[in-house]
């Protein structure tokens, strides 16, 4: 027997994970710099600018892109904007009940099949919403880097973000989980939920 399968049920217990951050966890200066990189395929480029329409050739034509000044395909800046997007979702909103907007967009350098993204965003404003009092307004300005330190990407965005109070966020209902589904605080004692959590 494992030490797992010898362990009191008294020693089980509902632990909260991350649960990103909320209107009042953002102040003005912070820099979040989101996990993980993000090594850009062939695939992600092609797949995305098909489904996207895009049909300049300097994302599907190898033949037409090598007699460019970059001598290669380039990645739709688009996929580099979502992706980077994506990234900082994590840290920035997670719990936001919409985007406002995407101001500033920048494409500072190229990005090529292969090429690993990191992301960061830094708060640049916050208020409470004049209609809104569930929500509050986060600016941030989020800058996408290659795996040389290159600035590839820049833009500005603003979610709408709940505030902690509206959002009562608990282990058993974490962002995204509907109530009661999995793990409840009441299965915590070793006694199997209802369906057939342990």
């Amino acid at each position: 027997m494992s030490d797992r399968d010898t362990a009191p049920s008294a020693e089980r217990r509902l632990r909260a994970g991350w649960q990103g951050r909320y209107y009042e966890d953002f102040a003005v200066g912070d820099v979040y710099k989101h996990p993980y990189g993000r090594t850009v395929t062939e695939t992600d480029d092609v797949w995305f600018t098909n489904v996207t329409m895009n049909v300049n050739p300097m994302h599907f034509n190898e033949a037409y892109a090598a007699e460019t000044e970059f001598g290669q395909r380039l990645v739709n800046g688009t996929f580099v904007i979502a992706l980077a997007v994506g990234m900082s979702v994590i840290d920035v909103s997670m719990n936001a009940t919409a985007n406002l907007g995407y101001d500033e967009v920048r494409h500072h350098a190229p990005v090529f099949h292969g090429d690993t993204l990191f992301a960061e965003s830094e708060v640049l404003a916050k208020r409470e919403s004049d209609s809104r009092e569930h929500v509050g307004l986060v600016t941030t300005e989020l800058r996408a880097y290659n795996q040389d330190d290159t600035l590839v990407l820049s833009l500005e965005r603003t979610p709408m973000v709940l505030k902690r109070a509206h959002a009562q966020p608990s282990p058993a209902q974490p962002p995204g989980w509907p109530e009661g589904i999995g793990t409840q605080e009441r299965d915590a004692d070793g006694t199997p939920s209802e369906t057939g959590a342990r």
